[in-house]
Parts: structure tokens; sequence; C-alpha cells
């Protein structure tokens, strides 16, 4: 199994020279998350919540998440200079050692706010924000080379000179909130390498009754089609290896599911760079997103290979002593062993309630 690439040297930046293995672009929010509500907001009453975490979100979501499985990631995003963008980008370029040299610094426009809830293994949430100043385009300029981009069908087709120089976008889409799904937007899939809606989208793109026949239809288009299914798991079609996977979500107590799918999309990515079996590329995915929902923050809930270790150490010593559910995910998971070995399992940090000083993990 190939490995994916290296990390960087410790508190460094990658290179933009050296070429990348992710490239982002989009919004970088400031998200401040409140879990473990009583009960659902509602006028004219106050409800105390649980937990609280403060974190960069939107795009900063996927790439806190392919940084942290050592995947060199590149970002195009704009941050105003008042204190919220500030902390962002400290976080990202400093912390997390993200490459943010396309990332402009813009007086004179606040940086995007928005506040989660969650609740009912849901979230509701109120955003605040003006468009970028910029296009992603003026801000990219010439593309990095790169193994791999993560791009929203919705968004600008800023990747397209990449495509020609053999980079494969990993494409998604966000909700329609007309509801009208128009099947158009799957025009744009045209030289898109995957597409990772959930069943709710792909069934209303595709005009289909399940899941299955989504991914059937979305398999005619991109060479690697997936669905993603919440707590039933996830689907999956790669027609240039002829496998087809069909994967269950891991069972754990989630706290908060801000920034899941990132996760998914992530692993995803790295399992795919990785050359890895279909099957182990969406068992990892489901790993990665159910220790993410483990913890509240969005990007900064994302896991490190530590926390893969750990996990896999946990069921390691659960299947030895004969729990029944580890055997089954050590049988799964047989293949992190080899991944392990060529990863730093080093630690990574989480949200804290306030936006704190940064921490040295």
């Amino acid at each position: 199994m190939e490995n994916v690439a290296a990390s960087t040297t410790a508190g460094s930046t990658p290179s933009a020279a050296a070429g990348v293995d992710v490239l982002l672009a989009g919004m970088v929010f400031l998200d401040i998350v409140f879990t473990d509500l009583p009960q659902r907001p509602c006028p004219g009453h106050e409800v105390w919540a649980g937990g609280m975490g403060s974190s960069p979100g939107g795009i900063a979501n996927l790439a806190m998440a392919t940084a942290r499985l050592d995947l060199r990631t590149a970002l195009v995003a704009a941050f105003s200079d008042d204190g919220y963008g500030r902390w962002c980008r400290d976080v990202l370029g400093r912390q997390e050692r993200i490459d943010l040299s396309r990332c402009p610094t813009v007086p004179d426009w606040h940086s995007p706010v928005t506040v989660s809830m969650a609740y009912d293994d849901d979230r509701a949430m109120v955003t605040h924000g003006h468009d970028a100043p910029q296009t992603i385009a003026e801000m990219a300029g010439e593309l990095p080379p790169t193994r791999a981009i993560i791009a929203g069908l919705e968004d600008e087709p800023w990747w397209r000179p990449a495509v020609a120089a053999g980079s494969l976008v990993f494409a998604d889409v966000g909700w329609d909130p007309s509801e009208t799904w128009d099947r158009a937007v799957l025009d744009r899939l045209s030289g898109c390498h995957a597409f990772t809606p959930n069943e709710v989208e792909a069934m209303a793109y595709t005009r289909t009754a399940s899941a299955d026949a989504a991914l059937s239809a979305l398999a005619e288009r991109v060479p690697l089609a997936v669905v993603t299914r919440g707590h039933s798991g996830s689907l999956a079609i790669d027609q240039q290896t002829g496998e087809q996977a069909s994967i269950p979500a891991l069972d754990v107590v989630a706290i908060d599911p801000t920034g899941a799918g990132d996760v998914f999309a992530a692993a995803l990515v790295a399992g795919t760079l990785g050359g890895w079996p279909l099957a182990d590329r969406l068992r990892f995915a489901a790993l990665a997103s159910a220790l993410a929902v483990q913890e509240f923050g969005g990007g900064l809930a994302a896991p490190g290979w530590g926390d893969i270790a750990d996990w896999w150490a946990r069921a390691s010593r659960g299947a030895a002593d004969g729990d029944p559910r580890a055997v089954a995910r050590v049988r799964d998971y047989g293949f992190l062993p080899e991944v392990l070995r060529s990863h730093e399992g080093r630690s990574v940090r989480r949200a804290n309630a306030t936006i704190a000083q940064l921490a040295d993990v």
C-alpha cells in the first residue's frame, strides 16, 4: 500500500514552490459552537449550553482535516485584519502548518462569523458575513502543482487549469435551499475525478428513489462516485478499479456533527492519493468522521494520526480481551498498522471555549 505524503517540518508552512497534495479555496469563518443544549432555542427563552468551542470554520474545516492527515495543504481565502481574522490565520498557518501564501489580508472587511447550536443529533446555524472582496481566481493567481483539489460545484470553476495538469478534483455540492435540484448542476462534474454528495442530494439531483440507484447514475459521470448516508454509512463505485463498496458508519456518541462531512472527504482524499482499496478508503473516512463528532469545534475536532493510533490501540486491547465489537473492528481495520507506521502520531489541539492563545502541541 502506497503511503500518503509525509508531514512537513514541525512549525513550518509548506513551500508553495514545492507543490502541494491538496489545494482548497473558499471562505474562512470564525465558528462558535454551542453543544449539549437541553432544548432547542425559542423566542423569549434563554438556553444554557453544556459546552462551547471556538474554531476557524468554513473552508478551514477541510484544510485542517487534510493537514492533520499529513497532506501538504494550501488554502486560497481572504482574511480580515480584525481580531478574528488574525486569530484564524495564526491557527491555520502557525498551528496547523497550512500554506497561506495565497491568502491576502483585507482591511476594512470583517471576518464572517457562524454560531452553531448542536442538539438532537443535528445543528442549527446563524451566520453573518459579506462576500470576499476578491474572487478565488484573483487570489490564487497561477495554481501550484497539486495532486488533488476539493471544490464545491456551486463555486466558480477556478480549478479547471489544474485538471489539465493532472490534478484530481473531488467535488461536493451544498444544500439547495430552493429544493429545485437543477440537474444542470451535474454537468459541472465534467473533468472531476470524484463526487461525494449525501443521499438526499444524490437522489434529488439524479431523480432516483434510492441511494443505490443514485450512486449508479452518478458513477456514469465521474470515475469515483460516493454517496454518504450519515448513520447508515456510505456507498461508492470506483470505475477505474472496478470496485464497489458499502461500509457502515461506526456507532459512537456524537456531541457535535459540525465538519464531519469535511473530515470524511479529507480521509477519502488521503486514501485515494495513497492508492488504497475502495473499502479501506470508506472505512478510514468513517473512522475519521466518527472520531471528529466526539469532539466539538468543526475543523479543530478533526483527528490526527495520534488519535487514530490511540483508537487502534483501544480496539486491539478490546479484541485481545474478547470483546466481539472490538474483534470485528480489528478485522475490518486490519490495514491501519501498516499506514500508522508511516506517520508521526503528533498531538493536535482541540477547540477552546474562548478564542485562546495557541498551545504548544
